[in-house]
């Protein structure tokens, strides 16, 4: 019997995820209280002769694939306004480009800054179908109450995530305790069921074994993850083993603060007694292509990547599109000579690797079975032969990801619906966006 509250999704190919594998099935996705009440299996050859019949009320998918929600794994929201800026000085080299841009940027947002930067993020992300998003903050002159903003904004736009503050001593100690600060009272005033608690750094050759230490002592107070960049230039290394005398990993690891629950973005220049750290800790490597390719940092070795380091995937604030960077990671496997074979096992293993992580800050993080919540992306991709669990992965990196996201759902509602998002003055958004925007350019040339 129909509800007040059931939804009808039709005609879709639905992709519940099991351990290892992906099994679709063409019907109908029931939601009742924001709930997979059912999922009713229809006959896909019935539908192709009959692709406009469906039940009174219900959402007519029209055979396209129905997926779990995209998970940004390495995000930061606070560079979305920085796009057009005259820049003076040498971006010659990672250095200079974090010296010249980066840090200059990140000491100017306010407020009211970064909360259009959130919103900005929040906006491309659901369109993107990125309904969780694992971002890493830096505001160091306003870093009080930061993560809050970001929590808040998350709310309105109904989407999940963790927040951290990215610690550094680059701009002093007292910096550097304000940035542990907002990690710490972020645990009290940001997080809630939808909102999950990181503790944020920045790099190893930023960071002095003080910080290092009490960041140390929250990660075991607090049971929690760190999210850092590690070995994404191969100045970390450098300016580690000066510093420390240890490479970023050994340093971290010193201290304690590798856990299953740690975010390590970049990894690129890492080596086999980096890996065996892994091995021991735990620790999942959030890769971010178009950024390295932009700050000219290399790529990693993925051939040489062992089997039991977690791989997610990120986009460093570049764009809001994390389906991108795991096709990358696909065709940089075949191109560093990894054959089909090989390649598309690396693939299958990265796209669970996503679920197991995810789950450790979200439990109830939907593999769309039946009782679970309803969250789900509806991809505009009419799949050109029937789908099934052994070419699931070749549909999805040849077409679907190719493909834009016609539909987005998360509690109990349609965040975006065939395109258009929903409850969403975009225009307005977009004009106070625009309006921060300008300030942080004027700001940052003046």
């Amino acid at each position: 019997m129909r509800t007040n509250d059931q939804k009808i999704i039709s005609n879709a190919w639905i992709s519940t995820v099991e351990e290892n594998k992906v099994i679709p099935i063409f019907g109908d996705l029931i939601v009742e209280d924001g709930i997979i009440a059912k999922i009713r299996k229809r006959d896909y050859s019935y539908f192709l002769n009959h692709p406009h019949l469906v039940n009174k009320d219900s959402f007519n998918a029209g055979g396209r694939l129905l997926t779990v929600p995209l998970v940004n794994f390495h995000d930061h929201f606070y560079s979305r306004l920085a796009k057009g800026f005259s820049i003076k000085g040498e971006m010659n080299n990672f250095i200079n480009i974090l010296h010249n841009y980066w840090w200059k940027v990140d000491k100017l947002l306010d407020e009211k800054m970064i909360r259009a930067s959130v919103k900005l993020a929040a906006l491309e992300s659901i369109k993107n179908g990125v309904l969780y998003i694992f971002d890493h903050h830096s505001s160091p002159i306003n870093s009080l109450g930061s993560l809050k903003v970001i929590s808040d904004v998350l709310a309105e736009f109904n989407l999940r995530g963790t927040v951290c503050f990215e610690t550094s001593d680059r701009n002093g100690a007292e910096y550097a305790a304000g940035g542990l600060k907002e990690n710490r009272d972020s645990l009290f005033s940001a997080v809630n069921s939808d909102v999950k608690p990181m503790l944020g750094l920045h790099a190893s050759f930023t960071l002095s074994d003080d910080t290092l230490a009490e960041a140390a002592d929250l990660v075991e107070e607090f049971d929690l993850g760190i999210h850092i960049h590690l070995s994404e230039d191969e100045i970390d290394n450098k300016l580690s083993v000066e510093i420390a005398n240890l490479r970023p990993l050994e340093r971290l690891n010193l201290f304690n603060l590798i856990n299953v629950k740690s975010i390590l973005a970049h990894g690129i220049h890492l080596k086999d007694s980096d890996y065996t750290i892994l091995q021991k800790t735990g620790g999942a490597i959030a890769y971010n292509f178009d950024s390295n390719y932009n700050n000219g940092v290399g790529l990693p070795s993925l051939i040489d990547l062992p089997e039991f380091v977690p791989v997610l995937f990120g986009t460093d604030g570049m764009h809001a599109n994390p389906a991108k960077s795991m096709k990358q990671y696909f065709l940089l496997l075949r191109h560093q000579s990894a054959a089909f074979d090989e390649a598309f096992q690396r693939l299958q293993k990265s796209y669970f690797d996503q679920f197991v992580f995810v789950k450790r800050y979200f439990s109830d993080f939907s593999t769309l079975h039946e009782g679970e919540n309803a969250e789900f992306i509806i991809w505009d991709y009419f799949p050109a032969a029937p789908l099934n669990s052994e070419n699931f992965l070749s549909h999805y990196i040849y077409g679907t990801v190719e493909s834009r996201v016609h539909s987005c759902f998360r509690n109990n509602k349609f965040l975006m619906k065939e395109f258009h998002l929903s409850d969403i003055d975009e225009t307005m958004i977009s004009s106070e966006i625009a309006v921060q925007g300008k300030r942080l350019k004027e700001l940052f040339e003046n």
